[in-house]
């Protein structure tokens, strides 16, 4: 009797081991994925795949992943070619930062059809079997034009820079200040230029529009406000609240600038991170996003912190040298530089290291 209850006993041991041990092994199980990026010629794309390899050697994705990049020319058949070898590779998941919204698409479809989780990201399709995972451009200049009326006590001249004459994303961004400006009658748009994500055409356009306007109290910018700043020191005007992009070289300047006000909005390189923790989550579970849209709410990076009306629950990061403003990295490295559930350094995330 004593026996056969040890046997029992021992049965139902070994069962609950294996039934331990059989979570523990499928939540190992490592997966290739192949990251697919029609195009590499500046700082952000650069520092999209340093920090999509660096995601994948430590924290909770380290040794779960075998991430191959695939960079092709900049042309629409050139990475539909490349697509199509790595379908016959048969890899888990490919996350596509994409040459084209749609003519990608037959592509796409065809590796969905394959069992692949694709995701796009950055740049993403319109295929609906595709996860489209991207930063919020709704939310980015609703906050930031918000935070200058707010700096402004809602009145007083800006000027507003409409970005890159033809490019979709420059519209939203203007559309989007204009919006929200038009909640505060006594805020004036007293001039544009095109600032073409430069420091060049941004200095120079704002230097232009100072000339014409004795009194601006407030630019925003869709490039690295730094050279807004510059502008205003060159010209002897004041410094008035500057809206830009989270460039290291623009939270430097509005760190080591006297009076300097900023909010600098983020389209962090670490989408690329979060796309391929996406695939892993949905290659693990089972269970898929209920919306085909994924929003990434990048943190803001600001000198002057506010509660946003607009988007509750925002988050600012305060610029602090060498905390998230790094005078010995690239003017170029994009913040910031790491999601929160990694650990990625300036280094890592610069290719200094």
């Amino acid at each position: 009797m004593k026996l056969n209850s040890l046997l029992l006993a021992g049965v139902v041991a070994s069962a609950a081991l294996s039934a331990a041990v059989v979570p523990a092994q499928a939540e190992a199980k490592k997966y290739t994925i192949y990251l697919s990026n029609n195009f590499v010629g500046n700082d952000w794309r650069q520092q999209m795949e340093r920090v999509a390899t660096v995601s994948v050697s430590k924290g909770p994705l380290k040794d779960r992943v075998d991430l191959r990049i695939e960079n092709v020319e900049n042309t629409v058949q050139a990475q539909i070619n490349s697509l199509n070898n790595i379908i016959r590779e048969k890899p888990d998941a490919i996350l596509v930062d994409a040459g084209s919204d749609s003519a990608l698409n037959p592509t796409i479809k065809k590796a969905c059809d394959a069992g692949i989780v694709v995701i796009s990201f950055d740049q993403v399709v319109t295929e609906p079997c595709a996860y489209a995972l991207a930063s919020d451009w709704d939310r980015i200049p609703a906050v930031m034009a918000e935070w200058l009326a707010t700096q402004l006590g809602g009145k007083g001249n800006v000027i507003l820079d409409r970005g890159l004459a033809g490019a979709p994303i420059s519209a939203q961004l203007q559309g989007g200040y204009e919006k929200v400006l038009a909640n505060y009658p006594d805020i004036k748009v007293v001039g544009y230029y095109n600032g073409d994500y430069a420091l060049g055409p941004e200095q120079t356009g704002v230097a232009s529009l100072l000339a014409a306007n004795p009194q601006v109290d407030g630019i925003l910018t869709q490039g690295y406000g730094s050279g807004a700043i510059q502008a205003l020191k060159d010209a002897g005007r004041p410094i008035v609240p500057v809206v830009g992009f989270s460039y290291n070289v623009a939270a430097l300047t509005c760190a080591q600038t006297e009076g300097a006000k900023c909010i600098l909005g983020s389209n962090p390189a670490y989408l690329s991170s979060e796309a391929i923790k996406l695939a892993v989550d949905i290659l693990d579970t089972g269970k898929r996003p209920a919306e085909r849209s994924v929003a990434i709410k990048g943190d803001f990076v600001t000198t002057t912190p506010f509660d946003s009306k607009l988007y509750p629950g925002t988050k600012m990061q305060v610029i602090k040298i060498g905390d998230n403003a790094f005078p010995d990295q690239a003017p170029g490295l994009t913040l910031p530089i790491t999601p929160d559930w990694v650990d990625i350094t300036a280094a890592e995330a610069a290719g200094t290291k």
